[in-house]
């Protein structure tokens, strides 16, 4: 930030830092996968969905097959960018998120890091504790998996 006063340039950094994290919204025959924090966690025990830190040089999309197999032992084929969010905690957690949708993927899903996972009606992510971070978009998914053909209303 450059400011000119009185003939006297002053130049501020600012310094901002936020995480960069990438979130799997997998989707199969209209349900979707949700997962519990562990009780000891920041944020315990509150929903989620499975995703992660993106470590430094890792794109969002290798943290997003990263974080599936390290959370879910499962390799992911296909996915798409849904949306790009920042998400700032009450307790001052500054989040960069990257929502991606996922649509295939091989391998046995196994819980490896969760208190619990389950597969939920897509319209019924908000009757969960959700993470606050994870409201907004659950809000909004059952629209916005319709507009990317991977849900119809009715179709539980």
């Amino acid at each position: 930030l450059l400011l000119h006063a009185k003939g006297v340039f002053l130049f501020i950094t600012l310094d901002i830092y936020m995480t960069g994290v990438s979130v799997a919204i997998i989707v199969n025959h209209n349900k979707v996968l949700l997962s519990q924090r562990v009780k000891s966690a920041r944020y315990g025990l509150k929903w989620e969905f499975p995703g992660g830190k993106i470590e430094e040089g890792e794109t969002p999309e290798a943290a997003l097959l990263r974080e599936c197999k390290e959370e879910l032992g499962i390799n992911i084929e296909s996915y798409t960018l849904l949306e790009k969010q920042r998400i700032i905690f009450p307790d001052k957690g500054d989040f960069y998120v990257h929502f991606f949708l996922v649509t295939r993927f091989s391998g046995m899903i196994v819980n490896h890091v969760f208190e619990q996972i389950r597969w939920i009606d897509i319209e019924d992510c908000l009757q969960y504790d959700l993470l606050d971070g994870n409201i907004d978009i659950c809000t909004r998914l059952p629209d916005l998996l319709e507009e990317n053909g991977v849900f119809r209303r009715g179709n539980s």
